[in-house]
């Protein structure tokens, strides 16, 4: 059931604190409900998602990690469709399952480890001198055959003999997970919620390391042009500030928030300016006016595809156009947490459609009735108009980002949520 108030919109804290006392599918539809109506999105997203998956983890019954993998897929893959423009939702969503199995090959390999010696007497030939024993030849040897110093031949044919030996009796790298047992469900499960709880530092500390490269990529007296900054954008810039003095120009809003009198970026532009770095608002219609004085253009992602294309808001596609076309260096700041390893699909090649209301008042009804309005709030950017894609790991290029892709994500995770139909 979804909640029944819907006028009170929680905050991620409050949201994040109701998992704890609530039941895991309680807390699973409070989520869905929310992603939904778009009152939890962008970064929350991630934090509200890893949350949530660390519960199907300590909450949830399974007795292996097949299942393991299975509910947190299921469950996943009901968050993303939730809200299918919110991409990051799939990448915790890969993170986690990676992480699960990565966990579950490190125990299997702990247990087979134990097993060498085994296997190894076990491929003695049958001439060896052994004792004879009424009972199975014993894991180890015992102290008569190892005071003896029996010599095993170093031949190919015993080679191959304990190699083929020790496969039957170890799990190999192809065996089914269902077949994996670690030494203890509790203990895998204490290290799946250690690893997302890693995860979870990560996506909170990745702003601060982006902001670490500000001193490298802004110069004294650089002009840059920030195109609707988001949090991560403005801690970029205020990072920045602390150690050059440049000009900032700001582009994107022409009108104030919606309930709030203050000219947009009015808290930034305070904070900048404190710091002696001079800003200006620009209209959306004089962007190619200030194009040919700008240094470098500098807006977020939503999402980085493994194509390099780019989720975005809207308006910035305008941006990296103008800057493409007099060759002024485009840079995206975006955690590596929402790098997506898949190209982008139909939806996001067209855009997300928003209320135009803000836009066009539909007071005027006659005014308007032979109009169709569309407002979009996302739009893509193809991969030729960026120039360097700015991570928590540092700068990268278009040809770095498969390299990072592979060390993030299990390639039989990239398409989770593509065969599972909604429970």
């Amino acid at each position: 059931m979804a909640p029944s108030q819907t006028s009170h919109v929680p905050t991620l804290d409050s949201l994040i604190k109701a998992f704890d006392s609530q039941s895991l599918e309680a807390s699973v539809e409070s989520l869905i409900f929310l992603l939904k109506r778009r009152q939890v999105k962008g970064d929350e997203c991630a934090k509200a998602t890893a949350h949530i998956l660390c519960q199907v983890v300590t909450k949830s019954t399974w007795h292996d990690v097949d299942q393991l993998i299975s509910r947190v897929q299921i469950t996943g893959s009901r968050l993303a469709r939730a809200a299918p423009m919110e991409p990051v939702i799939g990448n915790i969503v890969r993170r986690v399952l990676g992480l699960i199995r990565d966990e579950a090959s490190e125990d299997r390999n702990a247990d087979d480890g134990g097993s060498d010696a085994g296997s190894d007497i076990q491929a003695l030939p049958a001439s060896a001198n052994l004792p004879q024993k009424p009972h199975p030849l014993p894991f180890r040897p015992p102290p008569s055959v190892a005071a003896a110093g029996l010599q095993v031949s170093k031949s190919m044919f015993n080679l191959l003999s304990v190699a083929d030996t020790s496969d039957s009796l170890m799990t190999g790298a192809s065996t089914p997970m269902s077949q994996a047992q670690p030494t203890s469900m509790h203990a895998l499960r204490s290290e799946v919620k250690d690893g997302i709880d890693e995860i979870l530092d990560e996506i909170n500390q990745a702003d601060d390391q982006i902001a670490g490269f500000a001193e490298i990529q802004i110069h004294p007296g650089d002009y840059v042009l920030a195109y609707q900054p988001t949090k991560t954008v403005e801690r970029f810039l205020v990072k920045a500030a602390s150690k050059r003095r440049f000009t900032v120009i700001f582009a994107g809003l022409d009108s104030p928030a919606p309930g709030s009198a203050e000219p947009p970026y009015a808290a930034l532009r305070k904070r900048l300016n404190a710091a002696g770095v001079e800003t200006i608002n620009l209209a959306s219609n004089g962007l190619m006016a200030y194009i040919p004085r700008v240094n470098k253009v500098i807006f977020g992602a939503k999402a980085v595809y493994q194509n390099g294309g780019l989720l975005v808001n809207s308006g910035c596609c305008i941006a990296a156009l103008a800057a493409h076309e007099y060759l002024k260096p485009v840079i995206v700041l975006s955690p590596v947490y929402k790098f997506c390893p898949e190209d982008p699909s139909d939806e996001v090649l067209r855009g997300e459609l928003g209320n135009p209301s803000s836009y066009v008042s539909y007071a005027n009804g006659p005014a308007v009735e032979a109009l169709d309005i569309e407002s979009t709030i996302t739009e893509y950017i193809p991969p030729e108009l960026i120039d360097v894609y700015l991570t928590n790991l540092g700068p990268q290029t278009q040809h770095h980002l498969a390299s990072i892709l592979a060390d993030h994500y299990k390639t039989e995770d990239i398409n989770f949520a593509v065969h599972l139909a909604e429970p």
